[in-house]
C-alpha cells in the first residue's frame, strides 16, 4: 500500500478514473433531476395555460371599473386568491418578464402543493396573480363552468377560436355536435341538465371533463376537456439515451486520461528505440513529478552515463591507437637500420616478415581508429554531411579498387539502373569496399555486386560462391573482433573490426546491414538497406 501511494502517476490515473465515475454518477442523477424538473414544469405551466388564459381574456373584456367586484366573485367560486399588479411595477427577472411579455403563463410553487400563477392580460399593462394551494374537484368544476359561461356567449365559429386560444398539450379541447360517447345514463341526464361530468380513465391515469352548451339558436354542442393526464416519469427511451450520453462522455474522459498516459509512455518507447538504434543523444521529455517524471529522469540519467561511459572508452581506444603508432614507427626505423647493416639473406628475409606484420599492425591501428571515430559521431550526435552519390559508380570504383588483389576471383557488377543516393560518399564507399573484400577472403571463385532502388530505400547485396555464413553466426559477426574463426593467419586475413565498422556507418547512415544466403552463388550474400526519401532512379 506505501509503495501504491509512493507512485503518484498511478494514483493519480486511479484518482482520475474514480473521479470520472464519480462525477458521472453525479452528472447521471443530476440529469434525470434536471430532466424530471423541466418536464414537471413544463407541465404545470400547460395545466395551468388554458384557466389563466380564459381568465385574463374574460377580465380583458370587462371595463376598469367591475374588474375588482368580477375577480372577487371568482375568487369565492373557485377557492383561489386573485390580484391585479402593474406589469412594469411587479418585482420580476429579466427572464420572468420576458416570458409573460410572450404571452406565456408564470407557474411557481409556493410550499409543498401551493402554486402561485401569472398571466399578462392580452394588450394591456397588468397582471394577473392566482394563488391557490391545490387544484381540487371543486375548482375543476369551477372553471369548467366558466369556460361553458364564456362559450356560450359567442356562435358558431367565434366558439372555435376561443376553444384554439385555450389550447394546450396538456389540456386538449374538443367543441362536438354529437353527444360523447362512453358516457353511462345517469352521466347523460346529469349532463342534459347542465352540470358538469368528470370522468376517470384509470388505465390511462387520466380523466375528462364534460359539459353541454345551451343554445338560443341553433343545435345543442358539447364540449369535452381533456383527457387530463397525471404527469408520467420520465420515458425509459429518454432514460436511455440520457444513459448512453452519460456512458460516451465517461468513455470520452477515460479515453482522456489513458490516452495521457500511453502518450509518455510511447515517447518513452521511441526515445529507447532511438538510444537502440545507437542515437545516445536522445533524451525524453520529463513531465511532473510523478511515477513517469521519475522513470523519464532515470532514463535520461542512464543515456547520459551510457553516452559518457562510451565517449570514454572511445577517447581511450583513439589515445591507445595514437600511442601505439610511436613504438611501431621506432621498430621500423631500427629494422631499416638493422636492414642497412647487413647482406645475410636469412636476415632480410627475417626483416621482410617483421615488415610485413609492422604492415598489418598500421591497418589494425587505421581500423580501430575509424571504428572509435564512427562510434564517437554515434554516441555525440554529430550529423552526417550527405551530397548525392552514384552507387553504380560508386561500386565500379571498389571493383576496380580490389580486382587486382584477387586475380584468381571474377568480381562482377550485375546490370541495373543507376540510383542516386543522400550519404557520406567516403563512408558509404568504406561500408561497400569492406563487404567486397570480406567476400573475396571467402569467395572460390566469383563474387556479385548487385544495386537495387527499391521504393524510399537503396539496396546493396555482396553475394559470393563460398561456404556463406551460418545462421547461429550472422548477429555474432557484427561484434567488434569477431570471427568464425580463432586463427590470425594470413590465410584467413581480417581483423575481426570490418564487419563492425560497416554496422557503425549503416546505423549512423539510419540504415541497416543484413546477412543471409545467396539464391544465385549459393554462398553468403551481405546487403545495406539505405532509406532514402525519394531516390532518384536513372537508366545506367
Amino acid at each position: 500500500m506505501q509503495r501504491f501511494l509512493a507512485d503518484g502517476s498511478f494514483l493519480r490515473v486511479y484518482l482520475a478514473l474514480a473521479l470520472a465515475l464519480l462525477l458521472s454518477g453525479g452528472l447521471a442523477v443530476a440529469s434525470f433531476l434536471m430532466v424530471d424538473h423541466v418536464r414537471r414544469e413544463h407541465y404545470h405551466e400547460q395545466l395551468a395555460v388554458a384557466p389563466m388564459a380564459l381568465l385574463t381574456a374574460q377580465l380583458s373584456e370587462l371595463p376598469a371599473e367591475p374588474r375588482d367586484a368580477w375577480l372577487a366573485e371568482q375568487q369565492e367560486r373557485l377557492d383561489i386568491r386573485f390580484s391585479l399588479h402593474d406589469f412594469d411595477a411587479y418585482p420580476l427577472n429579466y427572464f420572468e418578464r420576458s416570458r409573460l411579455a410572450a404571452g406565456r403563463t408564470l407557474v411557481s410553487q409556493v410550499g409543498e402543493q401551493g402554486w402561485q400563477l401569472y398571466r399578462r392580460l392580452p394588450g394591456e399593462p397588468l397582471l394577473l396573480s392566482a394563488s391557490l394551494a391545490s387544484l381540487s374537484e371543486h375548482q375543476l368544476l369551477g372553471l369548467a363552468e366558466m369556460l361553458g359561461d364564456w362559450l356560450v356567449s359567442v356562435q358558431g365559429e367565434r366558439r372555435l377560436e376561443r376553444l384554439e386560444v385555450l389550447q394546450t398539450s396538456a389540456i386538449p379541447l374538443t367543441l362536438s355536435d354529437e353527444p360523447p360517447e362512453g358516457l353511462d345514463s345517469r352521466q347523460l341526464e346529469r349532463l342534459h341538465d347542465a352540470e358538469v361530468v368528470i370522468r376517470l380513465l384509470p388505465e390511462r391515469w387520466a380523466m375528462s371533463l364534460y359539459l353541454r352548451l345551451p343554445a338560443a339558436a341553433g343545435p345543442l354542442q358539447w364540449v369535452q376537456v381533456g383527457p387530463l393526464h397525471a404527469f408520467e416519469p420520465m420515458p425509459l427511451t429518454l432514460t436511455l439515451l440520457l444513459a448512453v450520453i452519460i456512458l460516451l462522455g465517461l468513455a470520452g474522459t477515460i479515453y482522456l486520461i489513458v490516452r495521457g498516459v500511453e502518450a509518455r509512455l510511447t515517447r518513452l518507447e521511441l526515445a529507447a528505440e532511438r538510444i537502440a538504434g545507437g542515437r545516445l543523444d536522445t533524451r525524453v521529455k520529463v513531465e511532473g513529478g510523478g511515477f513517469m517524471g521519475r522513470v523519464g529522469m532515470a532514463f535520461n540519467a542512464m543515456a547520459v552515463q551510457v553516452q559518457s561511459l562510451l565517449r570514454a572508452q572511445q577517447e581511450m581506444i583513439r589515445a591507445v591507437s595514437h600511442e601505439l603508432r610511436t613504438p611501431v614507427a621506432r621498430i621500423r626505423f631500427a629494422m631499416q637500420m638493422v636492414e642497412d647493416m647487413t647482406d645475410d639473406p636469412a636476415v632480410h628475409r627475417q626483416l621482410q616478415g617483421i615488415d610485413g606484420d609492422i604492415e598489418e599492425l598500421d591497418h589494425l591501428i587505421d581500423e580501430i581508429l575509424t571504428y572509435a571515430q564512427l562510434d564517437s559521431g554515434i554516441a555525440n550526435g554529430a550529423e552526417l554531411e550527405r551530397s548525392p552519390v552514384e552507387c553504380r559508380t560508386m561500386a565500379q570504383r571498389v571493383i576496380e579498387t580490389l580486382a587486382p588483389l584477387h586475380g584468381q576471383l571474377r568480381i562482377e557488377l550485375a546490370p541495373g539502373e543507376e540510383a542516386e543516393v543522400l550519404a557520406e560518399p567516403r563512408y558509404l564507399q568504406r561500408a561497400l569496399q569492406n563487404l567486397v573484400a570480406n567476400a573475396c577472403r571467402h569467395a572460390q571463385s566469383r563474387v556479385l555486386v548487385r544495386i537495387t532502388a527499391e521504393r524510399r530505400v537503396v539496396r546493396f547485396d555482396v553475394e559470393d560462391d563460398g561456404p556463406g555464413v551460418p545462421e547461429s553466426e550472422r548477429q555474432v559477426i557484427f561484434k567488434p573482433f569477431a570471427r568464425l574463426d580463432d586463427s590470425r593467419t594470413r590465410h584467413s586475413g581480417g581483423y575481426g573490426l570490418g564487419l563492425s565498422i560497416v554496422e557503425r556507418i549503416m546505423a549512423w547512415h539510419g540504415g541497416s546491414v543484413l546477412v543471409d544466403d545467396s539464391a544465385e552463388l549459393g554462398g553468403g550474400r551481405f546487403s545495406l538497406l539505405l532509406p532514402q526519401p525519394a531516390p532518384t532512379v536513372r537508366q545506367a
